[in-house]
């Protein structure tokens, strides 16, 4: 019979010994250390997303003249477009004043917009997560929705000094309430566990019967304003195909979401202007 040696079982016993230490600290100082854990790495990974885009500075110096020219006249064209873009916006934006003048309404412009460099993603089949260059110092709250130009990433779940953590829209542990354009009945939008590779998916719940989504005309799913996370109309994803839910009475689906979701350097947070 093998002798029991109590040395081979040391390593076990300290992690026993830790976490029933762990166990016994009150709530508040474990909530202490996380913060303070939290706000000594922030400058870390701070430097290293600096670092980053100098790193991307320099590389893009390696290219040639004839690249350089030709990404300058792509550029030129695209601010042409988007000079375009934001007349447009101002008249539409004047004629919303307008009309609220005439009509005595309340102002929709809830939100503030305050764009944020992602400086860190932590990507896996459990949780997706992504930590962006602002924090307090800009006024970011916590639950405060994250947004780009294809539509919602996500809200903000932790906010430090410097820093924020986000929770992408492909998280399992996000949900929100959505409908499709041109239908007003709400559903459930919830994000699912991701594959190493694919493009970023979610799914939706409690979908009407009558509704139907085809391939080739897929519905597009936006936000509604039934939370106070995000305004109304915003785009999440589009939905191809729907089948019976667990239920037996409401329809499911997939969604497919933007595929750059997962590669994002910039977002924007909005930030209510209740709390300011």
């Amino acid at each position: 019979m093998a002798k029991f040696h109590l040395g081979n079982y040391k390593p076990i016993i300290a992690l026993g010994l830790f976490l029933l230490c762990w166990w016994l600290v009150p709530l508040f100082v474990k909530s202490f250390l996380r913060l303070s854990f939290n706000e000594i790495q922030a400058p870390f990974w701070n430097t290293k997303a600096q670092l980053d885009d100098l790193a991307n500075f320099w590389a893009q110096r390696n290219h040639s003249k004839t690249e350089l020219i030709q990404a300058g006249r792509e550029m030129a064209r695209q601010k042409a477009y988007y000079q375009y873009y934001a007349q447009l916006n101002q008249q539409l934006e004047a004629e919303i004043e307008r009309l609220e003048a005439i009509l005595k309404l309340p102002s929709q412009r809830d939100y503030r917009h305050e764009v944020a460099r992602v400086i860190k993603r932590d990507l896996n089949a459990w949780w997706q997560t992504m930590e962006i260059r602002k924090g307090h110092n800009y006024g970011i709250e916590k639950g405060a929705g994250v947004i780009f130009a294809g539509g919602v990433v996500g809200k903000v779940i932790e906010v430090y000094a410097f820093t924020s953590r986000v929770e992408l829209i492909t998280s399992p542990n996000f949900r929100v309430a959505a409908t499709f354009e041109a239908d007003q009945r709400p559903i459930i939008y919830q994000g699912q566990r991701q594959t190493a590779l694919g493009d970023p998916l979610g799914r939706v719940d409690n979908v009407p019967q009558d509704l139907i989504a085809q391939s080739n005309r897929p519905l597009k799913l936006i936000t509604t304003d039934y939370g106070d996370t995000f305004p109304a109309g915003l785009k999440i994803g589009s939905v191809s195909w729907l089948e019976i839910g667990r239920t037996g009475i409401f329809q499911a689906g997939s969604v497919q979401l933007d595929p750059r979701l997962l590669k994002l350097d910039e977002v924007t947070v909005l930030i209510p202007l209740s709390i300011e």
